[in-house]
C-alpha cells in the first residue's frame, strides 16, 4: 500500500488554519481511497525541527564512511527526515503565507532534507517525480495583476525548491483572501474568500483521489 507524507506548519490549530483544513481534506480522501495504507505526519508548529546548525550541515557533504561520531549523531535528524521523504508514494505540504513567505518551520524542514547528492543536487535524486501537492494558504490576494503581486514568495520559491533543488513534481492549491472574515477592512472581500476556500477544497480531494488512484493501478 502506498504512503503518504502529510506536512503542517501553520501556527493555528485547524478549525482556525485555511492550509491545515485543506491538507486535512487531501488525506481524508487519500484514506478513504487506501484504508490500509501507511501516512507519515509531522506537524512542523507542534513539534518544531530545530535550525540546520554547522555541524548537520557539514554532516551532509562528508561521505558516510568518513563522517566521525559527532558527525553522525549530527547527521541523524536530517537522515530521519529524508528518509520519510524518500519513502513517500505522495506528499502534502500546508505551506501558509507569513509575512510574504513561508514558515519557519518549514524552512527548516526543508534545509534538512535538502541533501546534495542524495534528495537534492545529483544527476538523479532518490525522491525524483514524488507527487507533491502544497496547499499555499494567504490572508489576502497575491494573483498575478494584483497590487501585491512582487510580494509572493511562497509559491515562487517553493517551486524552485520542490521542483527545481529537490526534482519533485509539485501542484499548488491556493485557497486566499482567508482574512476577509475575521479582517471588516475585507469584508467586500467574503464571497470571493468563500469561493477561494470552496475551490480549493475541491482541488484537494481531487488531486488526492486522482493520485490514489494512479497507486492502485
Amino acid at each position: 500500500m502506498p504512503t503518504l507524507l502529510h506536512i503542517d506548519s501553520s501556527l493555528f490549530p485547524a478549525d482556525a488554519s485555511a492550509s491545515r483544513a485543506v491538507t486535512a481534506t487531501f488525506r481524508k480522501e487519500w484514506e478513504a481511497q487506501h484504508p490500509g495504507g501507511t501516512v507519515i505526519y509531522r506537524d512542523l508548529a507542534a513539534d518544531p525541527l530545530p535550525h540546520l546548525d554547522a555541524l548537520a550541515a557539514a554532516a551532509g557533504f562528508t561521505p558516510a564512511d568518513q563522517r566521525t561520531p559527532e558527525l553522525d549523531a549530527a547527521f541523524a535528524l536530517r537522515d530521519t527526515l529524508a528518509s520519510e521523504l524518500e519513502r513517500a508514494d505522495a506528499v502534502v505540504i500546508g505551506a501558509p503565507m507569513y509575512n510574504f513567505t513561508i514558515p519557519s518551520s518549514l524552512k527548516a524542514w526543508l534545509d534538512h532534507v535538502i541533501i546534495a547528492g542524495r534528495t537534492a543536487l545529483a544527476e538523479t535524486s532518490t525522491i525524483a517525480g514524488t507527487p507533491t501537492v502544497v496547499v499555499a494558504s494567504r490572508g489576502g490576494g497575491y494573483g498575478p495583476g494584483t497590487p501585491r503581486e512582487s510580494f509572493e514568495f511562497v509559491i515562487n520559491y517553493l517551486e524552485k525548491t520542490l521542483a527545481e533543488a529537490l526534482s519533485l513534481d509539485v501542484e499548488f492549491v491556493v485557497p486566499e483572501l482567508t482574512l476577509a472574515r475575521t479582517n471588516p477592512a475585507m469584508a467586500d472581500l467574503v464571497e470571493l474568500s468563500d469561493a477561494s476556500k470552496a475551490k480549493a477544497h475541491e482541488e484537494a480531494a481531487a488531486k488526492a483521489k486522482t493520485l490514489a488512484a494512479r497507486f492502485a493501478a
